[in-house]
This record gives structure tokens, sequence and C-alpha cells, in this order.
């Protein structure tokens, strides 16, 4: 397919909380360069203020999560009629900083067909820097430098809806953190790539992940979840012990502390939804790219 006829759509989740926000964010959606970028925004959880016309709209009873939110988003594109090829994902307090980014994007996945998720660089529009955890790497101190990694940015990405048809979306039972690992490792599984550009640029406000109240213990939740989910059985305790470590070097506070451990035992005492491990090939991959799957 060629750029120009690659239909690109975005999927905005909200609380309801930045009205100002949201409103710039589908404004900056709406100045890209080419073809119109249709767009969803839904409510999670809430009702949604009044919104730029055209804009296609979805609210939800309860709050879903993030990734529940955001696949229900993607599937309004099928109820709706309009079929899109890709999904970008978007913080509802971003900005895309450029007018050509939706075609920077298209111009991406038409040039590379096994290209399938794209992440992009978060800059404070403040202090104009890019946080070392917004590049998905393990060698993060230069964010200027595009590469292919084995993670994304989930609330700044672009997504192959044959992606999503092909590996599943993103785990609604996660709710929140990691998310989008799960999706990458599938997506890396079967075969497709993942790149992060440094060119295609959300600017978003520098906030550190703690802010919300279930951080410690979703993330540990999480992170066992992700282990029985996607890995071989002899990398799961190696994954999850190195995490283990990783946390108690970081000496958090005691609070953090106990939240984090009774999540890491929630995430083995609560089913984690299908396992299934990725293939030894995909292991080797993921450490060619340089983050073997136990870090």
């Amino acid at each position: 397919m060629s750029a120009a006829g690659l239909r690109l759509g975005a999927v905005v989740l909200t609380m309801g909380d930045r009205p100002a926000e949201l409103r710039a964010l589908l404004e900056s959606v709406a100045k890209q360069d080419g073809e119109p970028v249709a767009t969803v925004v839904v409510g999670n959880g809430t009702p949604l203020p009044e919104l730029p016309p055209g804009t296609r709209t979805v609210e939800l009873a309860e709050n879903l999560g993030i990734p529940g939110g955001r696949n229900v988003g993607v599937e309004a594109f099928g109820t709706g009629g309009e079929e899109v090829d890709a999904v970008l994902f978007l913080d509802d307090d971003g900005l895309l900083a450029r007018q050509d980014t939706a075609e920077l994007v298209r111009a991406a996945f038409a040039a590379d067909p096994g290209l399938g998720i794209i992440s992009f660089r978060i800059v404070d529009p403040v202090s104009g820097t890019t946080q070392r955890r917004h590049v998905p790497r393990l060698r993060a101190s230069d964010p200027m430098r595009s590469s292919r990694v084995t993670t994304f940015l989930g609330g700044a990405c672009a997504v192959r809806t044959a992606v999503l048809r092909q590996v599943g979306g993103l785990p609604d039972e996660f709710f929140y953190a990691h998310e989008e690992t799960d999706l990458a490792w599938r997506a890396l599984d079967a075969g497709w790539s993942i790149e992060y550009r440094s060119d295609l640029v959300l600017e978003h406000p520098a906030t550190p992940p703690s802010r919300h109240a279930v951080y410690h213990r979703l993330v540990a939740r999480n992170r066992v979840w992700l282990a029985r989910r996607n890995l071989p059985a002899p990398l799961v305790p190696l994954y999850l012990g190195t995490w283990i470590a990783l946390t108690l070097a970081r000496r958090p506070a005691p609070a953090a502390l106990r939240a984090w451990l009774g999540g890491f035992k929630e995430g083995w005492a609560t089913p984690c939804g299908p396992r299934r491990p990725m293939k030894w090939r995909t292991v080797f991959r993921l450490t060619r790219l340089g983050r073997p799957p136990i870090i």
C-alpha cells in the first residue's frame, strides 16, 4: 500500500479532567497534513465535554482501565463503518508537535510492510527534554537516536490494525502498566517489528508514573502476569528474580514496597489470561535487539 492510501485513525482516552488539553490535542490531530485522521475519543467512565465536529465519541459507564478503554476505541472504527489501517494512541494531555507526523507515520508503514508498531518521542513542552523512561530501550542516553526496539510508549504510538487483528489487542485485565510490553512481545513473536522514531514527537508534561495511587501494586502484579503469559517457563523465575533485585536496589519507601510486594503476590494468586509462551527464536531476537526478556 502507498503512503497516500494508508488510512489513519486516532484513539484518545480521557477521564474528563483535562478538557482544555484534550481540545488542544484534537486540534493538533486535525491540523495534520494529508488525509484527515479519523478520531475516536473514549470517556473512560465519564461523560465527555463538547468536542470538535466530526469527532467520534464513546462514553463508558465504568472505567475499564487504559488497555480496555483503548481497545474500545479501536473497535469503534469497525462499528462506525470507517476501517483504518493504523491507529495512533495518544494521551489526552499530549500534543502533536509537528503537522507532518501523520504523513511520516504513513510513509514509515508504507516503506516497511513488516513494521507493526511505531513508538514516538515524548518531549516535555517546558524543558524540551525527553525523560530516559520515555526511550523504550536499555541504552536510553541518546533520545535522538531512532532504532528498532522491543516495546513502545502506549500514549504516543502508532499500531497497524493488522497487528491487532493477528495477535489481539491490549490486555484488558492489566488495567494499567505493562500492557504495551504484553502486546509488543506478542507482535514480535508473530514476526512484526517495532521502531522508536525520534522525529515523531508528542509534547507531554513530565510527570512521574508513581502519581497514580495504584502504581506500585499494578506494576508488580502485571509484571508477574506478563511473565506468566508470555515467557518460556525457564525464563519466568529469571525475569521476575531480576525485577525483585532491581526493585530492592532502588530502595523504595516502606509503603511503596509493601504495595509492590502485595501486587507481586497478587500476580501469582490471580488469573492472568491465556498463556502463550513466545518462541525461543523470539527470545534470541529480543536479545539481539539489546533487551533479552529477563530484564
